[in-house]
């Protein structure tokens, strides 16, 4: 016989056996949602993240570029983190140990704005930091995600950043190696608060002096330095930022440029008169360098040079500026995460040693900050350039690449080689690097400089005919 106690404590019984069922009716209505907030904001962080390097802040240097891409990411982890607290039974508080590391080492990189030389002592702390926080996270995904999310988001990005960790300290050490092991094979001349490096060889007049294209070192010489060598001295630098010379704090222009050129050749005591010698961007160094100094240039040889017009000349460049003005920024950011090195491993053509050099300078983030930082004073080094129009009958070959060249480009060329009175324009069929770096294509580019240092000698008209 049942009594109303029976019912009630039945009912008591039943009313306790329900309220946890509630409970884990509810978590499990709500776990689903986790998945699909911890995939959004992670995904939507790195697009943001994208779409910020490549728009607002595209083009900016490396401190900025970093710490806005740190910042962004540390503000995915942050919302992941208050959004599992406040919408999901599985609060995933780990992800603030994230968003705390990365907001800080955004934060004092867009605020302190370190030099290069402050990034590249940080690369022998974060990396370790890094590794750790990011063993300790992994336990507590383990431990405290229970969704597909933390095997196909999460986990995939962790490794991803471990890999970051281990090229950030990867990168440090073997660039450190790297100054130990690859000296300076010339001359390191203070030109007032920075070091450029100089490297002259063979003997007699007129003297040689190779200006670089765009992000080059010296070493891109090496087909024909040595050529030249043989007939007259010959000197090659690096610009600063670039090879074995110094940083400087802001970025040249072609002014600042040819002033440190200037000053260079006289503390180093290369005295006039000069055969000039631009490949690509360096035709701007070497025009400025003329018209600044004429009394101490002779005669000069532009390999595949960029016209200071190619903004109006050429209906392309505009958005290719734009373009690769952006990209050449990402390039520091990547290159303290090894990317340089595995990306310089190929035949590049070069004699064995250049090559060396080559690969060990295009590995580091200092050669992408000088890259990133000469493209951006690129359009006033054109309009400086611009301004000299005349050497007058001093000697100038113009040796132009045909193969792959844009529209509008021969005629550009045929318009440098009005610079002078005495000048011949011969059209190649190579590419435009080829003719520096490629063993057949370079002889072209060691004829012309021949010739110009000939006809400055026996003071005679240049061959049209070639």
């Amino acid at each position: 016989m049942t009594t109303r106690s029976d019912v009630g404590a039945a009912g008591h019984v039943a009313d306790a056996s329900f309220t946890p069922l509630a409970s884990d009716l509810r978590v499990i209505a709500e776990t689903p949602h986790i998945g699909r907030i911890v995939s959004g904001c992670l995904v939507g962080g790195l697009v943001v993240a994208l779409a910020l390097v490549v728009g607002a802040v595209g083009g900016a240097q490396e401190h900025v570029i970093t710490g806005t891409i740190l910042l962004t990411f540390a503000a995915s982890w942050a919302l992941l983190g208050t959004l599992s607290m406040v919408r999901t039974g599985q609060p995933q508080r780990w992800a603030f140990g994230l968003a705390s590391f990365m907001a800080l080492a955004g934060a004092a990189l867009l605020v302190f704005a370190p030099s290069g030389v402050a990034i590249d002592a940080l690369g022998w702390i974060w990396p370790p930091l890094f590794l750790a926080l990011l063993a300790g996270t992994i336990v507590r995904v383990h431990r405290d995600l229970h969704s597909r999310s933390r095997v196909w988001v999460v986990y995939p990005l962790l490794g991803l950043y471990a890999l970051a960790a281990v090229g950030g300290g990867y990168q440090t050490i073997r660039e450190s190696l790297d100054r130990r092991l690859y000296l300076a094979p010339g001359e390191l001349i203070d030109v007032g608060g920075h070091r450029l490096h100089l490297r002259c060889a063979g003997s007699g007049a007129p003297t040689v002096l190779l200006e670089s294209g765009l992000g080059e070192t010296e070493a891109y010489w090496g087909w024909i330095s040595p050529a030249v060598a043989s007939d007259t001295r010959v000197c090659v630098y690096d610009r600063a930022g670039r090879g074995w010379s110094d940083p400087v704090s802001a970025p040249q222009d072609g002014a600042a440029v040819a002033t440190d050129l200037h000053m260079l050749l006289d503390r180093a005591h290369v005295a006039g008169p000069l055969v000039l010698v631009g490949h690509s961007s360096g035709a701007q160094y070497v025009r400025i360098f003329a018209g600044r100094y004429p009394e101490q240039v002779a005669g000069m040889v532009l390999l595949d040079g960029q016209p200071a017009e190619v903004f109006e000349g050429l209906p392309s460049y505009p958005i290719f500026y734009s373009a690769f003005h952006r990209i050449f920024a990402l390039l520091p950011t990547l290159a303290r995460l090894s990317v340089g090195r595995v990306l310089v491993h190929a035949d590049l053509g070069l004699p064995a040693d250049a090559q060396d050099m080559q690969r060990v300078h295009h590995a580091s983030p200092r050669l992408y900050r000088s890259l990133r930082d000469e493209f951006d004073q690129l359009p006033t080094a054109l309009a400086q350039a611009r301004a000299f129009q005349s050497l007058g009958d001093r000697p100038l070959v113009v040796v132009t690449a045909a193969q792959d060249a844009q529209a509008g480009w021969l005629p550009l060329q045929d318009k440098l080689a009005t610079l002078s009175t005495n000048s011949s324009h011969r059209v190649m069929p190579y590419t435009h690097n080829a003719l520096v770096m490629d063993q057949a294509a370079a002889q072209a580019s060691i004829h012309a400089i021949r010739d110009v240092v000939r006809a400055v000698r026996s003071n005679v008209a240049l061959d049209k005919s070639q």
